[in-house]
């Protein structure tokens, strides 16, 4: 399966007793699917920084067999030891997944040919593509583009991609644009708010939370259409949405609000503890952005 287009990111729905809820974690796949996505992804806001190793293979398993090969599935990998991730890859790999996607370590500063060796080792360690997660704007330090220009030039741009999330995110990418030839095959990363800037340089699709997928559809489709009216019209309410999203404990807590607002999810329970709540203020002025963001993607 070709990894192009608007893959969510999903969130875990979760019991009193912070199991995952299989039975709302099956709604939120088949209302993802009926909204056109063309890829799933657990990563950093399906709270897999609050799983265990085991925790994080159960719930990728439990989503491919509710997929059931529908659209690829990316499983994030990465961790604080290069053992844990390489084997996380290698389970992903084993289970069915259509690639793997990894952060660097992010609870200690690290060398920078350490991140390259960490990298490589996960690479080589599976045959699926390997999507290298720069997630700075939230947790750990930006990766050098000259590490992104390596590992294409050792294992091919199909093989090992990217979601480089550092700020600024137009600027760095044009400089990874340019240092890689255009070969670079990226995801943008900010909830498509950063879409206006990047889809003209030169990206595969978008990787998004769970909570409004049905508006990233309409927006990527409006890009590949060359449709600019239309894509901005869009845009202004989602980058006000996103806008109440500034860290990752915000983008969980905001997603599983509205989730649970659409009837998807019944709770907006996340593993604590948590960084953030929602105030009834902000839940008021997240309904206004909401109905906004609605009404632009229902005007054809």
């Amino acid at each position: 399966m070709k990894l192009t287009g608007v893959f969510n990111v999903l969130q875990t729905p979760l019991t009193e007793n912070d199991e995952i809820d299989e039975k709302v974690f099956a709604r939120e796949i088949e209302w993802l699917i009926e909204c056109g996505i063309d890829g799933a992804v657990l990563a950093m806001v399906s709270e897999v920084l609050r799983f265990s190793a085991e925790d994080r293979r159960k719930q990728w398993q439990l989503v491919l067999r509710l997929i059931n090969g529908r659209i690829p599935v990316v499983a994030s990998v990465g961790a604080e030891s290069t053992y844990i991730a390489t084997s996380l890859a290698k389970w992903a790999e084993i289970d069915g997944a259509a690639a793997v996607m990894a952060t660097p370590p992010s609870a200690f500063a690290t060398l920078s040919n350490e991140i390259r060796d960490y990298y490589v080792a996960i690479i080589e360690s599976v045959k699926i593509p390997v999507i290298v997660q720069d997630a700075s704007n939230y947790l750990g330090q930006p990766l050098d583009i000259s590490l992104y220009v390596d590992l294409i030039n050792k294992y091919g741009a199909e093989r090992v991609q990217f979601k480089p999330e550092a700020k600024p995110v137009k600027e760095r990418l044009e400089m990874l644009r340019d240092a890689s030839n255009g070969r670079a095959l990226v995801f943008e990363g900010q909830g498509g708010v950063d879409l206006l800037d990047t889809y003209p340089i030169g990206i595969v699709g978008t990787m998004p939370g769970a909570e409004v997928p049905w508006a990233l559809v309409a927006l990527f489709k409006a890009l590949k259409e060359d449709n600019w009216d239309r894509a901005r019209s869009i845009h202004a309410p989602l980058a006000k949405l996103i806008s109440y999203q500034k860290t990752l404990d915000a983008y969980v807590a905001v997603e599983k609000y509205l989730l649970v607002k659409q009837g998807v999810f019944t709770s907006a329970r996340q593993r604590g503890p948590v960084g953030f709540i929602l105030t009834n203020e902000m839940k008021l002025e997240i309904d206004v952005a909401f109905d906004q963001l609605k009404a632009a993607v229902d005007k054809k």
